[in-house]
C-alpha cells in the first residue's frame, strides 16, 4: 500500500471515529497536576441548590441566589484545589481527624456496620463511602492549610482592640443574661432499673465535664435532647425572671464553667454548664477582649486568605478553558487554554533531510571506561 492511500485511509478512520465520539465528560481548568470538570461544577451547584432549600430560599429569591453564587464556583474550586496540593506539599497528615470525625458520625447515627454505613452515605451525599471521605480529607486539609499559613500569622495589637473598644462602647452595652449549655437524660417509659441507670448516667457525664472534658462534645453525644445536642447543647440565653426560680438560684452569679449536679426533672435528668453571664451595664474591656478579638481578627484574615490564594494561583500552573472564568484570578496572570489536540508535530521535507550534514556517533565500544587513560574515539557512517 502507498503512503498516499495509508494517510487517506488513517484520515477516513478518524473522521469516523470523531463522529461516532460522545463526550461523556469536559474538562474546565487545569490546575498544577490536577484537573476540574464540568460535572464537579454541577454537582456542586446541585449541592448549593440542596443547601439553600434547606435554608428556606425559594422561588425567586432562589434563583437569583444560585445565579449570583454560580459565578463564583469555579474560582471557589481553584482555591480548594490550589490549598488542598499545598497540604499535600507540605506533608500535613489528617488522617487521624478524619478517623474521628466517621467514628462519631457512625456513633451519632447508630450505624457501625460498613456496608450500612456506606449505604447510608450514599443516600445522604449520593457518593461512595470512598469519595466522601476523600472529600473530608480534603476539608480539613484546607482548614489545617489556612490556619497555619495564614491564621497563625495574623497578629492584632492589644491597643488595637482597646480603641476598638473604645470607640464602640454602644456595641458592649449589656442586659442581666445568662448563656448555659445542657445535657438532658431522658427517663422518659423507664422503668426502676432504667431510671437508675440514667441517674448514674447523669452523674458519671458531671464527673467527666469536671475532670475537664469538653461538655460540649459531652452533651452532642450523650444528651437524648436532640436539638441542643445538634448545637453542641447550646441554649438561648435567659435573663433571670425567665428561668425557673430553682434553676436560676443554682446557676446565676457562679463562675463561667460551672457545672451542676444532676437536676430531676419529671422525665429525666438536666445537667447545665456556666458559659458566660453579662451583668447590666457598659461591659468591661476585659470581659469583651475575646469578643472584639475574634471580629478584628475576621476583618484582618480574610483579605490574607485572599492575599494567600492569589499568590498560590501565580505560583501554580493554570489553565482555564474558554467559556469559563475565574472569577478571583490573580493579576497578570496567564491561564489560556491550550488544547493538547490542536498540536501538531513538527514535520520537515524529504529534501531538507538529504541536505542536513551526516550526523556522527560514538560507537559505544570505543567511549573509555571511567578512570582508564584511552582517549574518546568517534567514527561516523
Amino acid at each position: 500500500m502507498r503512503l498516499g492511500e495509508l494517510a487517506f485511509l488513517c484520515s477516513a478512520l478518524a473522521a469516523t471515529v470523531a463522529a461516532d465520539v460522545t463526550v461523556l465528560e469536559e474538562i474546565v481548568a487545569k490546575v498544577n497536576g490536577d484537573i476540574i470538570t464540568r460535572s464537579e461544577l454541577e454537582r456542586t451547584k446541585t449541592l448549593l441548590r440542596e443547601e439553600l432549600t434547606r435554608r428556606g430560599v425559594k422561588g425567586p429569591e432562589l434563583n437569583t441566589e444560585l445565579e449570583e453564587r454560580e459565578k463564583t464556583l469555579l474560582s471557589e474550586r481553584i482555591d480548594h484545589l490550589l490549598v488542598v496540593q499545598k497540604g499535600k506539599e507540605l506533608n500535613i497528615n489528617v488522617d487521624p481527624e478524619v478517623t474521628k470525625q466517621i467514628a462519631e458520625l457512625q456513633k451519632k447515627v447508630d450505624i457501625v456496620d460498613p456496608d450500612k454505613f456506606a449505604a447510608f452515605v450514599k443516600e445522604q451525599g449520593g457518593m461512595t463511602l470512598e469519595d466522601w471521605k476523600q472529600e473530608l480529607r480534603n476539608n480539613m486539609l484546607f482548614q489545617r492549610v489556612i490556619r497555619q499559613e495564614v491564621g497563625s500569622r495574623v497578629n492584632i495589637p492589644r491597643a488595637d482592640l482597646r480603641k476598638y473598644y473604645e470607640a464602640n462602647q454602644k456595641d458592649f452595652m449589656r442586659e442581666d443574661r445568662i448563656f448555659l449549655r445542657q445535657i438532658v437524660i431522658s427517663t422518659e417509659g423507664k422503668d426502676a432499673a432504667g431510671i437508675a441507670a440514667a441517674e448514674k448516667k447523669a452523674k458519671d457525664l458531671v464527673a467527666r465535664a469536671r475532670k475537664g472534658e469538653r461538655f460540649a462534645e459531652l452533651a452532642r453525644d450523650n444528651s437524648d435532647d436532640a436539638a441542643t445536642a445538634a448545637n453542641m447543647g447550646e441554649v438561648p440565653p435567659y435573663k433571670r425572671d425567665e428561668l425557673r426560680k430553682d434553676l436560676a438560684d443554682l446557676v446565676w452569679d457562679q463562675p463561667r464553667g460551672t457545672v451542676t449536679e444532676p437536676i430531676k426533672l419529671p422525665n429525666g435528668y438536666l445537667i447545665l454548664r456556666v458559659e458566660e453571664q453579662h451583668k447590666a451595664g457598659l461591659a468591661s474591656f476585659e470581659e469583651v477582649e475575646s469578643e472584639i478579638t475574634e471580629k478584628l481578627y475576621m476583618d484582618v484574615f480574610q483579605p490574607k486568605i485572599r492575599e494567600y490564594l492569589t499568590q498560590l494561583r501565580q505560583e501554580s500552573f493554570l489553565e482555564i478553558k474558554p467559556g469559563y472564568s475565574d472569577t478571583a484570578a490573580a493579576p497578570g496572570k496567564d491561564t489560556t487554554w491550550s488544547d493538547p489536540l490542536q498540536l501538531r508535530p513538527e514535520t520537515v521535507t524529504r529534501e531538507e533531510v538529504a541536505l542536513q550534514p551526516p550526523r556522527r556517533k560514538r560507537l559505544l565500544w570505543m567511549v573509555p571506561m571511567p578512570g582508564t587513560e584511552t582517549a574518546s574515539v568517534s567514527s561516523s557512517k
